[in-house]
């Protein structure tokens, strides 16, 4: 066959040139259509709704100015504002003798720069280190496609602001609820990967260089199931290496709070830990934490929410997440996640939808509905948990690894004298390598030490117990 088409084209009649270039042309015309009707078939992607979601930069900026709009409810000589160049702080006067701070905290490591707003709420204000209130930590956006989570911190601070009212919210009785609080709100954990899914890549959980800080944690940290992603998933080369994971985890053992929530999208869920493998804690603690849990499942959640450990509910394994660490490690009595919307009609390639409302009805139903969930939380958690029974326990329990400690002065010392500290990262290693020779050589010593003083006192012994005559 090939030596007659060969044979074909090598004297080609004119007629026969002429149909074929036609006949090519008609193909070529026949496919375009068809490959355009097909274009009209595929799915199209659902763009981020600039009319019902802020944008990062906007969204930071209208909560920074909570701290300082309306100006009728402040008083002058409550206003004060902090500068510096890693952070900006705002102590206010406001109704009903509430306060708030705002800080920008900045770190970074490795040529990545990364900043995390945190806004803390408090009445009567004695300082955010005040023990003898209960206190909560909220973090919001920690994958930068779950847009509606930093919307549900906005929806928060606006409320405890008195900017937005929950219907049926008794205003009275939620002061006296909030008088014995201390919260800190983190509303988007992960700006760079946000900025990142702003730019188009709708589909971006993780941080600016690639991390998913929900796997950047020391819990279990790097172990890697058979489902593993590395494009969803991928931990980090090391736990903590990311300046968001290292901010937020100073964050938590200074405030050392009594509840901690870490809000997601994808689906509607209430975890408590663990993450890592497919079991809850044992004892009063769970038990705690399920009665709240169903609680919230039964009044806002209307019973569709899932409850349990997110490893044995929601179908894998996570490894280095934030929750367990807050749990396993910084000691929260309560720990949890919460998946507070997802679409799972939508395309997989379709994350806006999927992890976000895209109409304004369904948008101010799931921020009424999880506003009014963490407001319960504010009302029952101090009633379940018992202050007393944390505030009675040391901090000496709360053990750090030698390069937990370490990173965390160092970034504490960068944001305060800023890049003259980051000549410090270069010797990062050397300085925990020279530690722990430090600490090795130290036992060594005690050890010798010791073992001489027994051997002294042993000899001594001996030389007692012989007879005198036998030296005569």
């Amino acid at each position: 066959m090939k030596v007659q088409y060969h044979q074909a084209m090598s004297h080609p009649h004119p007629f026969l040139l002429l149909s074929s270039f036609l006949s090519i042309i008609a193909s070529f015309r026949s496919f375009s259509f068809v490959y355009a009707d097909a274009n009209l078939t595929q799915p199209s992607f659902t763009p981020i709704n600039r009319d019902l979601y802020h944008s990062s930069n906007d969204l930071i900026e209208q909560i920074k100015s909570l701290v300082h709009q309306h100006p009728d409810k402040l008083t002058v000589g409550g206003l004060q504002l902090l500068f510096g160049n890693n952070y900006c702080c705002g102590h206010l006067v406001l109704p009903y003798s509430y306060h708030k701070q705002v800080e920008t905290i900045k770190a970074g490591n490795r040529g990545y720069e990364a900043e995390i707003t945190v806004v803390t709420y408090c009445q009567n204000w004695k300082g955010s280190d005040d023990k003898s209130k209960f206190r909560i930590l909220l973090s919001f956006g920690q994958h930068g496609r779950e847009l509606i989570t930093s919307e549900l911190a906005w929806r928060i601070l606006s409320i405890l602001s008195e900017e937005q009212f929950l219907p049926k919210m008794d205003r009275g009785s939620l002061n006296g609820t909030l008088d014995n609080l201390i919260i800190k709100v983190v509303p988007m954990e992960n700006l760079n990967g946000r900025k990142l899914v702003e730019a188009g890549d709708l589909c971006e959980r993780r941080n600016g260089r690639g991390v998913d800080l929900n796997r950047n944690w020391s819990v279990d940290w790097g172990k890697k199931e058979k489902d593993y992603d590395p494009y969803e998933e991928n931990p980090g080369t090391a736990a903590f290496s990311e300046p968001e994971t290292q901010i937020m985890r100073n964050l938590a053992l200074s405030f050392d709070p009594h509840i901690w929530i870490n809000v997601h999208s994808g689906m509607e869920a209430l975890f408590m830990p663990y993450d890592h493998k497919n079991t809850t804690p044992d004892g009063l603690p769970s038990h705690q934490m399920r009665s709240l849990l169903e609680e919230l499942n039964e009044v806002h959640c209307h019973k569709r929410c899932m409850i349990g450990s997110g490893g044995g509910s929601v179908g894998y394994l996570a490894h280095g997440t934030a929750t367990d660490y807050m749990y396993d490690v910084a000691k929260v009595p309560m720990a949890f996640t919460f998946e507070i919307y997802g679409d799972d009609t939508a395309s997989t390639k379709d994350c806006f939808k999927m992890f976000n409302p895209v109409d304004h009805t369904t948008l101010k139903k799931v921020l009424n509905d999880w506003s009014a969930a963490i407001f319960t939380i504010f009302k029952e958690g101090p009633h379940q948990l018992d202050v007393h029974s944390k505030a009675g326990v040391p901090n000496l329990e709360k053990w750090v690894s030698i390069d937990e400690y370490l990173d965390g002065y160092l970034m504490g010392r960068r944001n305060r004298y800023g890049k003259k500290m980051e000549v410090l990262e270069v010797g990062m290693q050397e300085i925990r390598t020279y530690f722990r020779l430090f600490l090795l050589s130290s036992v060594l010593l005690l050890f010798m030490f010791c073992s001489r003083i027994s051997k002294t006192k042993g000899g001594r012994q001996i030389v007692s117990s012989i007879p005198l005559s036998q030296y005569t």
